[in-house]
C-alpha cells in the first residue's frame, strides 16, 4: 500500500503540470485587442486637450516661495 502512495505523488504532479501547461499556453489575443482600443481612446482624448494654456494657468499655486 505504501508503494501505491508513492506512485500517486508523481501521478498528481504530472496531472498538475499538464493543467498548468494548458493554462499557460492559452490564447490571450482578446486582452490585447481591448487594451489597444483603450490606448487609442486615450490618445484621442489627449489630442483633443487644449495645449495653449499659459504657464500661470498650469501651476496650482503651491509654487509660492
Amino acid at each position: 500500500m505504501a508503494s501505491l502512495a508513492w506512485l500517486l505523488i508523481p501521478l498528481f504532479a504530472a496531472i498538475g503540470a499538464a493543467i498548468w501547461g494548458s493554462w499557460a499556453a492559452r490564447d490571450r489575443t482578446s486582452g490585447d485587442i481591448s487594451e489597444l482600443a483603450g490606448y487609442a481612446r486615450f490618445r484621442e482624448v489627449m489630442d483633443k486637450t487644449d495645449h495653449t494654456r499659459t504657464k500661470a494657468e498650469v501651476h496650482s499655486g503651491s509654487d509660492a516661495v
